[in-house]
């Protein structure tokens, strides 16, 4: 009976010994799980972010890979277009050796062509009807001159000869008065002249006392006092001082062919 009482007693000062002792360890083991999954989350948070700066990285690097082959491309497409110009200045640069091979045999042509040009011009201008002959004259003296020009090429000698024969050309079809010495009865006077193309060279002393007319066949003056009026007409006429009108003028006889 005693020894039942006392053990019924040891019992109960156990439990009460348990009880009362501080609950450590499952708390403990509760906090280090806590900690773990925090720091779990932490490292995946890491890990995410590490994620998502790879893939902007990636991205970034994409899209300057698609600029990179669009750059490319245009590149090979203005180097293929260089590749045609130079391809067309090659040849160019071909034809131009050609041309300037041919322009050494035409110079050594064409010189002596338009040496005979300058020659005919000469002679035309000497036995022509003897309007502004001094002027023509000298035109063909410095075409003369301009042949002996080293540093003239003979492009512009050439355009100055084919100039030349134009205004003689134009000569033909132009009316024109214009002021000059003749030589009247032993004396030189100021008298004016009237070209009517080439078919007509009249004068009239600026006092209106003498007028003649010119006569190629003969190649000399003749008088002409009694179309006095008429070449005074002309004269205003080719001055733009009157309206155009019809004249009754000497001129020579047309000349069957």
């Amino acid at each position: 009976m005693s020894s039942t009482k006392w053990t019924s007693h040891l019992v109960a000062v156990g439990a009460l010994i348990a009880l009362a002792a501080p609950v450590v360890g499952p708390a403990q083991s509760l906090n280090d799980v806590i900690n773990a999954e925090q720091r779990r989350t932490k490292l995946a948070q890491e890990s995410q972010q590490r994620i998502d700066a790879v893939v902007s990285d990636t991205r970034k690097k994409e899209d300057q890979y698609k600029r990179l082959l669009k750059e490319i491309e245009g590149l090979q497409i203005y180097n293929t277009l260089l590749q045609r110009q130079i391809d067309g200045q090659s040849l160019k640069k071909q034809e131009i050796s050609d041309s300037i091979t041919q322009v050494e045999v035409i110079n050594r042509q064409i010189v002596p062509s338009m040496t005979r040009m300058i020659e005919g011009l000469r002679e035309f201008v000497e036995l022509d009807v003897p309007f502004l002959l001094e002027e023509r004259r000298e035109r063909v003296a410095n075409l003369d001159d301009l042949m002996a020009e080293p540093d003239v090429n003979v492009a512009e000698k050439f355009r100055k000869v084919t100039e030349a024969y134009q205004i003689e050309n134009d000569y033909g079809r132009t009316i024109e008065a214009y002021t000059g010495t003749l030589e009247i009865g032993g004396e030189e006077r100021m008298v004016d002249f009237l070209r009517i193309g080439r078919i007509a060279l009249m004068y009239q002393t600026q006092d209106g006392a003498y007028s003649g007319v010119w006569d190629q066949s003969a190649r000399r003056w003749e008088e002409a006092d009694a179309h006095k009026n008429q070449i005074r007409a002309g004269l205003k006429i080719a001055n733009k001082q009157v309206a155009p009108d019809l004249l009754l003028l000497p001129v020579p006889a047309p000349e069957a062919g």
